[in-house]
């Protein structure tokens, strides 16, 4: 897992160089080079290595998902969004560069990914690009991505066309599982696995970014600043719709632990150690 981060990292430092005007790029790279997991390159890179690619030919389209999950965390933290100082325990892009360029660098993020699909993929057929592309569009707009965070921005106020079930389960396929099923399904594009291998992989990323939610809003109910890198508690300050607020602590657990099972069924058959530790970790963390 650390060598496929520290590889990543690498790749993400060479493909964003710094260049004129650099006070945007700077603050790309500002959130960009803030320690993460990497979770979902390394999730692109792990299925491309399980149904048989070299990871070099995954590397731009999993360092380009990366760029669009920071984009997204930029725009979060934004006082017109979540309105958070920390992330990653640093400052926030807009504390840092203001929120005129945080905005900026967010866009800049966004159309810089797909650039970075396209001209760093010396290995893929253009089918294959294309193919990348469109899945990168379709998760990464207003038909997943942005729709999930319009949703969640308006369940704060209160603002339910659905059941607050129904709303929750929204929010959470399209703002958290889009970016984790974009990774495996382009994994496995570049490994030109068929429609059921890429299916298969899908639900194990469904299952597995609505876990991921859970260990999240579970974490902002348990954590501290120091654990989570932002600011704990902040979910219910601001009245926002999650797991824990809507079944409660011990029942969202329960939620969580059932999709963590499904997860390693599903990609038990594939025998990945990478894949594994990601689920360990998860649950280690929830059960202490």
């Amino acid at each position: 897992m650390k060598e496929l981060i520290d590889l990543i990292d690498k790749h993400l430092e060479e493909y964003v160089p710094i260049r004129y005007p650099e006070d945007i790029f700077k603050a790309m790279k500002y959130t960009l080079s803030l320690p993460g997991k990497r979770l979902r390159p390394v999730m692109c890179l792990e299925t491309a290595r399980l149904l048989g690619a070299d990871i070099q030919k995954a590397m731009p389209t999993a360092c380009a998902i990366e760029m669009l999950h920071v984009q997204s965390l930029i725009h979060d933290d934004l006082p017109c969004m979540d309105n958070d100082d920390f992330r990653r325990g640093k400052p926030s892009n807009h504390k840092v560069f203001g929120e005129a360029t945080a905005v900026l660098a967010g866009d800049a993020l966004l159309t810089y990914a797909p650039m970075t699909i396209i001209e760093k993929s010396k290995d893929l057929t253009s089918d294959q690009i294309v193919k990348i592309l469109k899945e990168y569009t379709r998760f990464g707009g207003a038909l997943g991505l942005i729709a999930g965070q319009v949703v969640d921005i308006e369940s704060e106020g209160g603002k339910l066309v659905k059941t607050p079930e129904e709303t929750l389960d929204f929010i959470h396929l399209n703002k958290t599982a889009v970016l984790f099923r974009l990774a495996v399904r382009t994994g496995a594009i570049i490994a030109g696995a068929d429609d059921n291998t890429i299916n298969e992989f899908d639900e194990f990323a469904t299952k597995f970014g609505l876990a991921f939610q859970i260990y999240d809003d579970i974490m902002d109910e348990i954590s501290s600043f120091e654990e989570m890198g932002k600011t704990a508690g902040k979910d219910k300050e601001s009245g926002k719709l999650t797991y824990v607020s809507l079944y409660g602590l011990e029942e969202a657990k329960n939620k969580f632990n059932c999709l963590i099972k499904d997860c390693y069924d599903i990609i038990g058959k594939y025998k990945s150690k990478i894949f594994e530790e990601i689920l360990d970790k998860l649950k280690t963390r929830v059960a202490s």
